[in-house]
């Protein structure tokens, strides 16, 4: 496996995968060119809070397509969508080069194809658990996303109190609008209700995801199915 990070503006992605020449850099670029130019031409895009309606959609980049098709369905504006866009692309444009083994991580958004078993940290800097649990991954022939939004850490935007929602969903551009979206109705007098809130909310999505893990102060929800969870030592937030 070779290990890569890529910096552009504001996306970094940390990289494993089975190919060792991919330039994948370049093709990172050119979907953000796209979406910038997009964005000059409808700035509501970018500042937008809800789903959002674009006319002849069929005819624009395939990152706004599928932005807007994810945040569609999420409920939430498409920029929510944005990281786990990008992790999704660039994963889609590695296994298009023949890549059976790659891990496209931005953020904390994780696009993931693997023929082998991983384990996958869930950065949480919960109380209780703290940053030593992790999802152990079997090998699988299909893309996975795997993404999590906080109300307590990073600098995207979440309206709820969750330490971390993960979610785990065939794609990581939807996973990352679901993640968003729970995350957003993890809120009540205590943490037991705040995540009872939130699971009540994601009922109306479970067509949409595989799993999803919801850790609030002393208290871990979960609905649908999730890998195996398994202890691991205290990791940063450069663990995969």
């Amino acid at each position: 496996m070779y290990s890569e990070n890529i910096d552009i503006d504001e996306t970094h992605i940390r990289l494993k995968t089975d190919l060792k020449l991919h330039c994948l850099s370049s093709y990172i670029f050119k979907i953000r060119s796209e979406l910038k130019s997009y964005i000059k031409f409808n700035k509501n895009f970018l500042i937008t809070f809800d789903k959002i309606k674009v006319e002849n959609l069929e005819s624009l980049p395939e990152i706004v397509q599928m932005m807007v098709r994810s945040s569609n369905l999420s409920d939430v504006g498409p920029m929510a969508t944005v990281a786990g866009t990008i992790s999704q692309l660039s994963l889609n444009y590695l296994i298009s080069k023949g890549s059976k083994n790659s891990i496209v991580e931005n953020g904390g958004d994780i696009a993931i194809i693997n023929n082998r078993k991983i384990v996958c940290g869930i950065y949480s800097n919960n109380k209780v658990i703290g940053n030593e649990i992790a999802f152990r991954l079997k090998p699988n022939k299909f893309p996975l996303g795997i993404c999590t939004s906080s109300g307590r850490i990073g600098h995207s935007i979440s309206f709820g109190d969750a330490d971390s929602v993960t979610v785990i969903a065939d794609s990581s551009s939807l996973a990352d609008g679901l993640a968003t979206r729970l995350a957003n109705e993890v809120k009540g007098e205590n943490s037991q209700d705040a995540i009872s809130n939130a699971l009540e909310i994601a009922e109306n999505y479970k067509e949409l995801f595989k799993g999803v893990l919801i850790i609030s102060g002393d208290n871990i929800g979960t609905i649908g199915k999730l890998p195996k969870l398994v202890k691991t030592k205290k990791f940063e937030l450069d663990y995969i």
